[in-house]
């Protein structure tokens, strides 16, 4: 055996990069090493001390085909590496499916090489490199998977974390994310967008119906402490992950994604708000006297941008307010897919640890 320690940083949102740490660990310990898991999101934690002929681990879900931003800072705040001996591995969790008796994978964008390169520039040598395909807890965009499937998922996926542990420790290296680097850096673009734009976006989606009992589990949950509660309603802020815990975890079914308000906002923003700025812009003499370089398809793109964070930030603000309107409310909780019984949370972690 090469290694003595392993120290495993993770951030979870539902459940799934801390069921693998879990995995990671168990069977680190079974192979005699010390194990010591760090969550990262847990601001009470004190960092451990890396000690020598260790294993550093970093497990993280996998947020519009990147790395949650708190796992990022995380990264960039660590001390750089004075012996770069110490070794290193990124795993990421991604939205995996299952069609009959085939497991679909999910995918990474820059969520492995992002991480790596940033620990590879501090002096840490990485061993690991791979992605693994727990189920898809995405419910902004699809149901919940049904529990059966989830557990069949997550038993493949803890034998697939214990064979990567032995190889690590065994001295092994373990680069199965290269396989998709071609893909992942096609969809590098939309995980750039995802970060500067995309998650702001999808964090004012939100809302709590007049279900809500104000037991404030969700605010005292969350991971980055995005929900506070303004004049009586719950309010998310633009450090809001999308982590889905919220949304998963709340025992009243309260928590709903307004897709209905959304989708009139995005058609508002891209169709109307948009079209109207680039005609006035277009209409400048600053625009008509350089219409080489700032043409039409350009302006609009710029247009887009600009009003995208105003725009929605204020829609949630005049949302937040009618929310407290019985009548309101209902509109936007009744044009949520959410709301309805089909459209299933995500209990993952509940269900396989009660199976097992």
């Amino acid at each position: 055996m090469k290694y003595k320690n392993i120290l495993l940083f993770y951030f979870s949102g539902t459940g799934n990069a801390a069921f693998i740490t879990e995995q990671i660990k168990h069977r680190a310990i079974e192979k005699g090493l010390n194990a010591v898991v760090v969550n990262i999101a847990d601001t009470k934690t004190v960092l451990p001390e890396i000690q020598p002929d260790s294993i550093i681990g970093f497990c993280s879900p996998t947020h519009g085909f990147n790395m949650p931003p708190i796992m990022l800072k995380f990264i960039g705040k660590m001390k750089r590496n004075q012996s770069k001996n110490t070794r290193a591995f990124v795993l990421n969790t991604r939205a995996g499916m299952k069609l009959y008796k085939l497991f679909t994978p999910g995918l990474n964008g820059v969520a492995l090489i992002l991480p790596a390169i940033m620990l590879r520039l501090k002096g840490y040598k990485i061993i690991g490199f791979r992605p693994i395909d727990m189920p898809s807890n995405w419910i902004l965009l699809h149901p919940g998977i049904r529990s059966k499937v989830v557990t069949s998922i997550a038993k493949r996926c803890s034998k697939i974390a214990q064979k990567f542990t032995d190889k690590l420790i065994s001295g092994r290296t373990v680069y199965r994310g290269l396989i998709s680097i071609p893909v992942d850096l096609a969809i590098m673009p939309i995980a750039l967008a995802y970060y500067f734009i995309g998650r702001f976006m999808l964090a004012k989606t939100f809302i709590a119906s007049d279900k809500c009992k104000h037991c404030s589990l969700c605010i005292n949950q969350c991971p980055v402490h995005a929900i506070q509660e303004k004049q009586g309603i719950n309010y998310w802020s633009f450090s809001c992950e999308s982590c889905m815990k919220c949304i998963n975890s709340c025992p009243e079914r309260a928590i709903e994604t307004a897709h209905g308000f959304t989708f009139f906002i995005w058609w508002l923003i891209l169709s109307v708000l948009t079209t109207l700025l680039t005609n006035f812009l277009l209409n400048t003499n600053f625009v008509k006297a350089n219409l080489k370089i700032l043409n039409e398809s350009l302006i609009f793109n710029l247009c887009s941008i600009a009003l995208s964070f105003f725009t929605v930030f204020i829609a949630y603000k005049i949302m937040h307010f009618l929310l407290h309107y019985r009548f309101f409310n209902r509109i936007f909780t009744y044009t949520s897919f959410t709301k309805y019984r089909f459209w299933r949370r995500y209990k993952f972690t509940q269900k396989f640890s009660t199976d097992h």
